[in-house]
């Protein structure tokens, strides 16, 4: 990756780690935070600040809320996501209302492409 660290948003990184949503709390505590394969919250790629980040996998996964389907964020949001891409990151965007309702689901799929994304290494 880029060696390109914008300490700016260190501050914003930590104050959004410190207050996660609801959905975050819920994917981080009952998934992602013991998951045999290491996430990290809140991490800054490349002057962006993404919600979990496995770096063994190159996955990144983000938590939207009703928000990011307004036009002007689903643009930056697919900027972003070709911005990431350029350093083989897989993005996924997850509606926050798929975490309440398609819990187990989610977690499946996210397991499903860390061990695809692993075997590939191989």
């Amino acid at each position: 990756m880029s060696g390109r660290h914008n300490k700016f948003i260190v501050p914003l990184a930590k104050e959004l780690r410190k207050n996660m949503t609801d959905e975050e709390k819920h994917l981080w505590y009952d998934f992602l935070r013991t998951y045999p394969v290491r996430f990290i919250r809140q991490k800054i790629i490349d002057g962006y600040i993404v919600d979990f980040y496995c770096a063994k996998a190159k996955l990144v996964i983000e938590l939207d809320g009703s928000q990011h389907g307004e036009e002007e964020n689903a643009k930056a949001d697919a900027t972003r996501d070709i911005e990431l891409s350029k350093y083989n990151i897989q993005v996924i965007r997850i509606p926050n209302r798929e975490i309440w309702h398609n819990f187990n689901a989610i977690c499946r799929h996210i397991d499903s492409l860390v061990q695809q994304s692993l075997s590939q290494l191989r």
